[in-house]
C-alpha cells in the first residue's frame, strides 16, 4: 500500500515474480474498462509477466462498491491459493484496502463538501431520500434525528453503500490476515513524479480518451469523478482553460496523495519501507528482508 505514483506496480510485480504470486488490484478506478491512461493501471508488460485480477472487468457506466470489491477480493485469494500460488493486494484506494485489512467501520470519513450539501436541504426531503435508499436505517433512525439521517445519506454518496450494510459488514472479520507493507517516498519526490506523469498522460492521450469517455458518462457515475478525467470534462464544456484543467489534475493528484499517506499511517503494523533513492532491485530485496525477518518463506 502507499500513495499514488510511489512505484507499487512495478515493485509488486517483481515480488510475485520471486514468491510465485497473484496480484490482486485494490484500486477503486481501475476496475473500469476504457479508462486507462487516466488511472494509471499497471501497464501491459506487467500484465503479462503476472496474473492480475481485479482490473478493467467493469464498464464505466456500472456502480461499483466496496462491499462487492470485499466479496470478488475474498473469490481471488481463495482461487489463487487454490492454485499453490501467493495471493498480493496492490493498491492505494484506502477503503478496499481496510475492507480487507479488518480497519473499516460504519462508514468513510465526513466529508465537508457533501455534508454541507445534505445539510442546507430540508429534513422532509432528506428523510425521504433515506427511506428510499436504506429503509433499513429510516427505520432505526428517528425522523426528527438530523445528524444521522445526513451521516447516511452522506456515507450513501461517498460510496453507493448503505450505511446499514456498512455495519453488517463491519462485525464480520475478513477471513484471511496479511502482512502488511507500506512504501513511502520523499514528499517533494512524490509530488514531482505525480506532477510529470500527468504531463506524460496527456502527451499520451488523456485528452482524446476523455472525449470518449465524456459521450457515454453523466456527472453522477463514480467514473465520471475520476482525477484527470473530471478535470478534462470541465475543460471540455468550456468552464475552464486547457492549461487550468492540467494544473488542477496535478493539484489534485498531490492532494489525493496526501490523503492517502494520512490515511495509511493510521493502519496497524504496516511495515514501512521508504524507497527514495532505491533501485527496484534495492526495494524488492528490502521488502523480502522484511518478509524474512517475519518468517515467511521466500
Amino acid at each position: 500500500m502507499g500513495p499514488t505514483a510511489v512505484g507499487k506496480s512495478e515493485l509488486a510485480v517483481a515480488l510475485a515474480q520471486h514468491l510465485d504470486g497473484e496480484i490482486i488490484s485494490a484500486d477503486a478506478r481501475a476496475i473500469y474498462k476504457d479508462l486507462n491512461i487516466g488511472t494509471a493501471k499497471p501497464p501491459a508488460h506487467l500484465r503479462e509477466k503476472v496474473p492480475h485480477h481485479l482490473i478493467d472487468f467493469l464498464d464505466p457506466t456500472e456502480h461499483y462498491d466496496v462491499m462487492r470489491f470485499r466479496g470478488d477480493a475474498l473469490k481471488a485469494i481463495e482461487e489463487i491459493r487454490a492454485r499453490g500460488k501467493v495471493p498480493i493486494v496492490v493498491g492505494g484506494s484506502t477503503l478496499y484496502i481496510s475492507a480487507l485489512t479488518g480497519t473499516f467501520f460504519a462508514g468513510p470519513k465526513a466529508d465537508t463538501q457533501v455534508r454541507r450539501r445534505l445539510e442546507a436541504e430540508p429534513q422532509e426531503r432528506l428523510r425521504k431520500r433515506l427511506e428510499e435508499i436504506d429503509p433499513e436505517a429510516a427505520h432505526r433512525i428517528h425522523p426528527n434525528d438530523r445528524v444521522r439521517t445526513v451521516r447516511a445519506l452522506e456515507v450513501y454518496e461517498l460510496t453507493g453503500v448503505p450505511i446499514s450494510r456498512w455495519h453488517k459488514a463491519s462485525k464480520v472479520p475478513f477471513p484471511y490476515k496479511f502482512t502488511k507493507i507500506g512504501l513511502t517516498l520523499d514528499r517533494r519526490v512524490l509530488y514531482e513524479r505525480i506532477n510529470a506523469r500527468v504531463d506524460q498522460m496527456l502527451a499520451a492521450g488523456l485528452l482524446e480518451e476523455a472525449k470518449i469517455l465524456k459521450a457515454k458518462l453523466t456527472p453522477e457515475m463514480p467514473a465520471y469523478r475520476t482525477i484527470g478525467y473530471e478535470e478534462l470534462f470541465e475543460y471540455l464544456d468550456g468552464k475552464i482553460s486547457y492549461d487550468e484543467a492540467v494544473r488542477l489534475i496535478k493539484k489534485h493528484t498531490r492532494e489525493y496523495a496526501k490523503r492517502q499517506i494520512i490515511y495509511f499511517k493510521r493502519e496497524p503494523e504496516v511495515h514501512w519501507i521508504d524507497v527514495t533513492g532505491k533501485s527496484p532491485e534495492e526495494a524488492l530485496e528490502r521488502v523480502l528482508m522484511v518478509l524474512q525477518e517475519l518468517g515467511h518463506p521466500t
